[in-house]
């Protein structure tokens, strides 16, 4: 099992809305770790580590959002996993 590392930015109407309560959701409940916080340019910036196929599955996940999120767009950038984390948790 291939592990990957993942840095997912997503904007539009996507902070106010529960955004990064589903990301922590379906990350979990993917078995993935890392962590996902608002950013002050009104962005949501997500950091997981896991397995491919789960991420990538996070993210068709990320770029449909939860009810009332509007996506405008949704990037991921692959790296190298660090193995820093050991849950997957929301930062304030």
């Amino acid at each position: 099992m291939a592990i990957q590392r993942a840095e997912i930015l997503v904007n539009g109407f996507v902070q106010g809305v529960g955004f990064r309560y589903f990301v922590a959701r379906n990350a979990e409940q993917l078995l993935l770790k890392g962590f996902t916080k608002n950013l002050f340019s009104g962005e949501v910036y997500t950091v997981v580590e896991g397995e491919l196929a789960m991420i990538e599955e996070l993210y068709k996940k990320i770029k449909i959002g939860p009810t009332h999120a509007d996506i405008k767009n949704a990037s991921i950038k692959w790296s190298e996993p660090k193995n820093e984390f050991t849950i997957f948790e929301i930062r304030y």
